[in-house]
């Protein structure tokens, strides 16, 4: 090799990775410094893209998926990426109680019924065809992951029809939600609900109740009623017993065998609890970062709800003149904390929008989260931010790659995808919002979805091993084998 040509190689610093991941974060910064030219009051919004750069370099840096999780676990018998993600949780569940005694928190909690378990399932079926969650995915697609792409696209649109469709199986729907629909009181754009899930949502949803364990056992207003209910009781016990069956069932047998202990001691077993939680470096500060970043984001959302004396985005929106795809309350979707899928359905209904397919009629966009300008997406700068942060740590890693999907894995990804967006719209979220983001701040619907996705992905991971086993017999006939 000539002098010539090894000089002509950066290295280090830099790399050609480098440059390019900090010509991604350059990019993110001349886009908030533009931002905060046109109106200060845009910070708000930029609270979402910075912390989905976070998100994304976290999830990129530990490969944090929870379909990775349910998959290794079914699959091949492999704990890690469930400890980290218990990890997570637990972290997220010390931070918001942190969060919610200083009188920050954004958290709502989830309406409580069937509906949950059945969209996890749905959705647990989908991540394993698609081999990635709703945050694996996007992270995934700031990787140059095309296959993740099309899951997005998939869970985006499959969202948007699925909120506003009507048709022969509207009549499939109970009458008892027909008639509780008809009698709520709704504005008039939308006295008579059309469409199921417009039904589902106002016969259904609206009659049931979301809850903290704290507030079921009255003490939803102290300080013990958060720490020892919301966060020790709902989070941090659960957390634990699942890691001891974790440790049981996956990892103490060739810990064990490979630490020679013939009769452990319960130090020796507690010792191996810890190497479990260890043994993936990665992944473990990956958990811990996701779950301290994701409590942080929580408190500076309500610090900024309160600098500016607002509720929902949709009022600073207002004031800044901006109206265009509010919903009929002037409000748009802002959970204020981790959420994924929401947005991506606001992005497929926008654009069905632009193409003449009215999406405001429904409860779902018309009067609760609206359809605004991506550009005045703030939770959907979050999902951005979640793909250029990924981006910027697999450019930095090398490991940054186009990956066209074949034939096969695209149509896995499409079906996939589809029943993802329809599994979180029936349970009310996905992976994050519906369990994440639940369970840390005391609601236990979160477990209960925890529950409905981990059957439908033994299940997936069951079909889609038939399928394989099916494939590689018919091209070995195929082939004369």
């Amino acid at each position: 090799m000539s002098l010539a040509g090894t000089a002509a190689q950066p290295s280090g610093v830099f790399s050609k990775g480098n440059l390019q991941a900090l010509g991604v974060l350059l990019f993110v910064v001349a886009g908030s410094l533009w931002a905060l030219s046109l109106d200060t009051r845009f910070v708000y919004m930029l609270v979402y893209v910075w912390f989905g750069l976070a998100y994304g370099v976290l999830l990129q840096y530990g490969r944090f998926c929870m379909a990775s999780a349910v998959r290794d676990l079914f699959a091949v018998k492999v704990p890690r990426m469930a400890v980290g993600m218990m990890i997570a949780v637990a972290l997220y569940a010390v931070v918001a109680a942190v969060v919610t005694l200083a009188g920050f928190s954004t958290f709502h909690p989830n309406a409580l019924g069937w509906h949950i378990v059945i969209g996890a399932a749905i959705f647990g079926f989908g991540i394993v065809f698609t081999g990635g969650c709703a945050s694996g995915s996007l992270y995934k697609a700031g990787e140059g992951n095309m296959n993740s792409m099309l899951v997005i696209l998939a869970i985006s649109f499959s969202q948007a029809i699925v909120v506003s469709a009507s048709g022969w199986w509207d009549s499939l729907v109970p009458q008892s939600w027909v008639d509780a629909a008809a009698a709520q009181d709704m504005p008039a754009e939308l006295t008579i609900t059309q469409g199921w899930f417009d039904i589902f949502t106002a016969g259904h949803l609206w009659n049931l109740k979301g809850t903290t364990t704290a507030e079921i056992f009255g003490m939803a207003e102290t300080a013990a009623g958060i720490v020892l209910m919301n966060t020790m009781l709902t989070a941090i016990v659960p957390v634990v017993v699942i890691l001891v069956a974790l440790y049981a069932f996956y990892y103490r047998k060739g810990h064990l065998r490979r630490s020679g202990k013939v009769n452990p001691t319960l130090g020796d077993e507690v010792a191996g609890i810890w190497a479990m939680c260890i043994s993936s470096k990665n992944t473990a500060i990956a958990g811990i970062g996701l779950g301290i970043l994701a409590g942080l984001h929580m408190y500076v959302t309500g610090v900024l709800r309160e600098h500016y004396g607002i509720f929902n985005f949709g009022e600073l929106l207002v004031a800044m003149g901006y109206q265009d795809g509010l919903s009929i309350q002037d409000t748009v979707f802002d959970p204020g904390y981790w959420y994924i899928t929401t947005q991506e359905a606001q992005w497929g209904g926008w654009i069905m929008q632009q193409f003449g397919i009215n999406s405001m009629d429904s409860i779902f966009f018309g009067l609760e989260n609206g359809l605004p300008n991506p550009l005045l997406n703030a939770p959907g700068f979050m999902s951005i931010g979640i793909i250029l942060g990924a981006a910027v740590m697999a450019l930095s890693r090398r490991e940054f790659k186009w990956k066209t999907p074949s034939w096969e894995t695209a149509f896995f990804a499409i079906v996939g995808g589809t029943l993802m967006g329809i599994g979180a719209r029936l349970a009310m979220g996905c992976n994050i919002g519906a369990f994440f983001a639940t369970v840390t701040n005391g609601d236990p619907s979160g477990w209960i979805f925890l529950f409905g996705m981990m059957i439908g992905a033994y299940a997936g991971v069951k079909v889609f091993s038939w399928w394989m086993d099916w494939s590689a017999s018919r091209k070995e006939s195929e082939c004369g084998l």
